[in-house]
């Protein structure tokens, strides 16, 4: 199946989704030149029996081109539940809390998220730092027990070497980084109504709504890639606009069934998913 297809077919109505002409849960297919009742019925996993009801269409032989179908919504696309992300070891060294440290700091010193810090040593969210504690941190052997300012950008850049895909730039700030089921995306955990800003520039080719998926922004790039940002729960750019590097998007919603702000963020390239953690980024845009 050819994912950017998908999903393009999805906001190919954009327009009329906002105008109130169609309900903004009706998931649109514009008949192509080649397409049969089969090949779309094959296309969003339904029968052709159900896309012909949808449709009240009796004679499938009798399609035209540029013809609007309603796609069942036996075709829902169900996000499956997010598969762990795999990073590379890190080494853990342990920091000694002195007068005025938080966990705030100590996780800003290191260049860590405060709940990654709160992973690694099994804090609870309402744990009290004392001075004198031992608290585990990204480092190596040498510079255990060593709270001295000489610690500079490039030996922080060093210890978070191992922290994977959480070392990249992400839309919003990660909190937690997991991929979809078939890992065709990633779902990126931030905060309710936190920027979620471009990764590249190029141009925005569907902005609307869409059910699972919230508000969702699909721009693309040259080199032909398609980046979609999705689970907004409003949405700054319209299709047409030119998107700059670091350019807000939209703002960040909380998902209906996870109950928590998340980002589901995937990107193709010619009708085929990537890696997002490998896809290019602001200026670096493979052709």
């Amino acid at each position: 199946m050819k994912f950017l297809q998908f999903f393009l077919t999805i906001f190919t109505l954009a327009s009329l989704l906002s105008s109130g002409e169609l309900f903004a849960e009706d998931l649109i297919h514009v008949v192509g030149k080649g397409d049969t009742i089969y090949s779309i019925s094959r296309l969003f996993q339904v029968t052709p029996d159900e896309l012909m009801r949808a449709n009240g269409i009796s004679d499938p032989s009798k399609l035209s081109v540029g013809k609007r179908l309603v796609i069942p919504a036996s075709a829902e696309a169900a996000v499956s539940a997010p598969l762990p992300v795999k990073t590379a070891p890190v080494n853990l060294v342990n920091y000694k809390a002195v007068k005025g440290d938080t966990l705030y700091s100590i996780a800003r010193k290191h260049n860590i998220t405060v709940q990654r810090l709160q992973e690694i040593n099994k804090y609870s969210s309402d744990h009290v730092l004392k001075v004198g504690d031992l608290v585990k941190v990204p480092g190596t052997a040498s510079q255990s027990g060593n709270n001295s300012s000489s610690t500079t950008a490039a030996s922080v850049a060093a210890q978070n070497a191992g922290t994977g895909v959480y070392s990249l730039r992400w839309p919003v700030n990660p909190k937690d980084i997991s991929y979809m089921s078939g890992q065709m995306g990633v779902v990126v955990e931030g905060e309710r109504l936190e920027t979620v800003k471009s990764l590249t520039q190029g141009n925005v080719v569907s902005a609307g709504p869409w059910r699972k998926f919230g508000r969702v922004v699909i721009v693309e790039t040259s080199g032909g890639y398609y980046y979609m940002y999705g689970g907004c729960e409003s949405i700054t750019v319209k299709v047409g606009d030119k998107i700059t590097p670091g350019m807000e998007l939209g703002r960040l919603g909380v998902n209906s069934v996870s109950e928590k702000p998340q980002l589901f963020f995937m990107v193709f390239r010619n009708d085929t998913p990537i890696d997002p953690a490998s896809a290019p980024r602001a200026g670096n845009l493979r052709t």
